[in-house]
């Protein structure tokens, strides 16, 4: 294990001494039954959304960004390289203003809050991270009640929108007013299938007649726009704000950036203070991002054709069948077929191939997600890969 400690790292104001920790480290790797050592960052993972750099890796891949163009140090989110993240972001949402936050569960918070302003109520999907993931954050800290609707399901419609609208004016004595409607697309919770575009449509039209502000929780919204063959700045248009992470697509140990109108976004900077989000400097997630923001969509597409020429291939084998989510993005459920050792099957793609495919779950089916690490490996050599592990897994 290396001795050169986080704390260590923190002293250091410049990027002079990464190959130096990186050549202190040991290699993230591994070898398999055959002898060959394999490499994390050559790794096929079909469990995650994004790419998720291990520490070298990542320090490793600073270095290329810092040669290529100086990473600038920021001071509290705010000028330098974390500046010209902002600006890219506000160019592709096609919004006037954007601002850095540490994390994805305060930008969603703080923009409700914002949008809602004096009114109380908020109507959100039930299966969405600000209502089942936040800690009731909106209630907790922000005196805002969080209504869930199409309990269990992806989204809901303008029809059942408007029902709950009624419902809860008709039938409170002293009635709290609504102040926003917040979507999630797509759902985490719901194996990353999208809200229709569509609907979104219809939901944004009536709620700008009726004065409701609208939140778009874009966590995954990268992965949305590839496969509903659509745009950021599309999605962002129906909205006043939108969330979008630092990491799940985009490579970062952490990070968000809240994009909308100059007057929300500058009642941010304050907010995120008093809430403990100001983080002294942000540079390394802010450098990471910003690379890869700079062709995410071309990677995106490239994913998806890739991962339907691989599902078309993997046709030819027996043993497994996948199969699309309706309104699905990049998750598909995997069959195994029962003459096969699902276990075995798992065990031998990471140690012989470096493919991390992961075990059926509750409901019997492998939970997959196709990203950009299907890129690393020709998908020829991903298919022999897995004819060769499912011939050694066969009962």
């Amino acid at each position: 294990m290396s001795e050169f400690k986080r704390r260590d790292f923190l002293k250091l104001s410049t990027l002079s001494t990464l190959p130096l920790i990186a050549s202190s480290m040991p290699l993230n790797a591994f070898s398999g039954k055959n002898g060959q050592v394999s490499k994390d960052s050559e790794a096929v993972y079909f469990i995650n959304d994004g790419i998720f750099y291990r520490p070298e890796d990542f320090i490793q891949k600073l270095q290329e960004i810092n040669s290529l163009n100086p990473i600038e140090r920021d001071s509290y989110g705010e000028g330098a390289t974390v500046e010209k993240l902002l600006n890219k972001f506000k160019d592709i949402t096609g919004k006037e203003s954007a601002v850095y936050l540490p994390s994805g569960t305060l930008a969603n918070q703080l923009a409700i809050s914002v949008l809602c302003g004096n009114n109380t109520k908020a109507f959100v999907q039930e299966t969405s991270h600000v209502y089942r993931d936040e800690a009731d954050a909106a209630q907790t800290l922000f005196n805002k009640r969080l209504i869930p609707l199409a309990t269990g399901k992806t989204y809901f419609t303008l029809e059942e929108l408007k029902e709950s609208v009624r419902y809860h004016k008709e039938n409170e004595a002293f009635f709290g007013a609504i102040g926003a409607v917040s979507i999630e697309t797509p759902v985490r919770r719901t194996f990353n299938q999208a809200f229709p575009l569509s609907e979104m449509k219809r939901i944004s039209a009536w709620c700008k007649e009726q004065g409701y502000k609208m939140h778009l929780d874009g966590a995954r919204l990268h992965m949305a726009t590839a496969f509903t063959h659509s745009t950021v700045k599309e999605y962002a248009s129906y909205f006043d704000t939108v969330y979008m992470c630092l990491y799940k697509y985009l490579g970062a140990t952490g990070g968000a950036v809240l994009c909308g109108d100059k007057v929300v976004i500058d009642q941010m900077h304050h907010l995120i203070k008093i809430h403990g989000g100001g983080i002294f400097t942000n540079w390394p997630s802010a450098a990471m991002a910003l690379h890869h923001l700079n062709n995410i969509d071309e990677v995106m597409n490239k994913v998806m054709t890739k991962a339907s020429d691989f599902m078309l291939q993997m046709k030819q084998l027996k043993g497994l069948t996948f199969i699309p989510f309706e309104n699905g993005t990049n998750q598909f459920n995997v069959a195994v077929d029962k003459t096969i050792d699902a276990q075995k099957l798992n065990g031998r793609l990471r140690a012989e191939h470096n493919i991390i495919f992961g075990q059926p779950q509750e409901d019997g089916f492998v939970k997959v997600k196709m990203n950009p690490t299907l890129l690393r490996r020709d998908n020829k050599k991903i298919f022999d890969a897995f004819k060769e592990a499912l011939a050694f897994a066969k009962i």
